[in-house]
């Protein structure tokens, strides 16, 4: 059987290969995404699908480095570090951050990844 922390590995290399269809499989249709205790950033599965899609067109260099992660029952908690790289519209260079992603499981599938910047 497949743990939330394998699942959460999973989304991660997706998101490295920027792999939206293989992302959003491992969420539930009403997942989403959204800023620790606050507002949801991608609503939905199909919303999480188009907003990083234009994510990964305006960063195509974008990628996260998992540098700790752990599982608590049905939650996954990983600290990432991330690059953006070079904006394609000529925007100013983000400088890479690091950031705690909680992931929340209802069974199999991610419903929520929640992040702490």
């Amino acid at each position: 059987m497949v743990s939330n922390l394998d699942t959460a590995k999973a989304m991660i290399a997706a998101y490295n290969a920027q792999d939206v269809d293989t992302y959003v499989s491992y969420m539930t249709e009403d997942a989403c995404e959204a800023n620790y205790r606050g507002a949801v950033v991608r609503e939905g599965k199909e919303g999480t699908r188009s907003g990083l899609a234009a994510a990964f067109a305006k960063w195509p260099q974008n990628k996260a480095e998992i540098v700790e992660a752990s599982q608590i029952g049905a939650y996954v908690l990983m600290r990432e570090h991330v690059t953006r790289g070079p904006a394609s519209d000529g925007s100013e260079l983000v400088d890479p951050f690091d950031v705690i992603a909680v992931y929340s499981f209802e069974g199999d599938k991610c419903s929520r990844v929640e992040f702490i910047r």
